[in-house]
Parts: C-alpha cells; sequence; structure tokens
C-alpha cells in the first residue's frame, strides 16, 4: 500500500500527459491512410476492368478455325457416339 501512495504523490511525467495526444493522432492517420488504400484499390479495379472491356471490345482478331489437338491420331468421319449408335 505504501508504494501506491508513494506513486499517487509523485508528479506526473510532462511525456505521459501529451501520450493520449499522441496516440489518437497516430490512429487517426492510420485512418485516413487506410481510407486512401481503399479508394485507390477502387480506382485501380475500376481502370482494370474498364481497360479490359475496351480492349475486349474494341481489339476483335479474326476468327481462326482451331486445328486437332493430337494430329498424330487420324480424323474419323463419326464421333464416337455415333458408332455406338444402333439405329
Amino acid at each position: 500500500m505504501d508504494e501506491l501512495r508513494i506513486l499517487n504523490e509523485a508528479p506526473v511525467p510532462a511525456a505521459l500527459e501529451s501520450l493520449d495526444e499522441r496516440v489518437l493522432s497516430a490512429l487517426a492517420g492510420r485512418q485516413r491512410e487506410a481510407s486512401a488504400v481503399r479508394r485507390m484499390m477502387a480506382i485501380a479495379a475500376f481502370v482494370s476492368l474498364g481497360g479490359g472491356f475496351v480492349a475486349g471490345s474494341a481489339i476483335v482478331p479474326p476468327a481462326v478455325a482451331a486445328s486437332p489437338l493430337t494430329p498424330l491420331i487420324p480424323a474419323t468421319p463419326l464421333a464416337p457416339s455415333a458408332s455406338l449408335d444402333s439405329r
């Protein structure tokens, strides 16, 4: 109990009085940074989506027939499902 009485009678350091202000200002700064990051991410997403939309609709490549996936197997005139048909 004597230790608590001694601490109660001791003067408060000057750095301790400004501690709350420093902590609250640091928290406010972090909140501002977080909101700025969210805005920048939203802008980046819209720019990316808009660029993809413009590139996908403005630049249309000509249609090209696909080559067979397995060039070593000869092409059969009937699909496997047609050769299994019992009619």
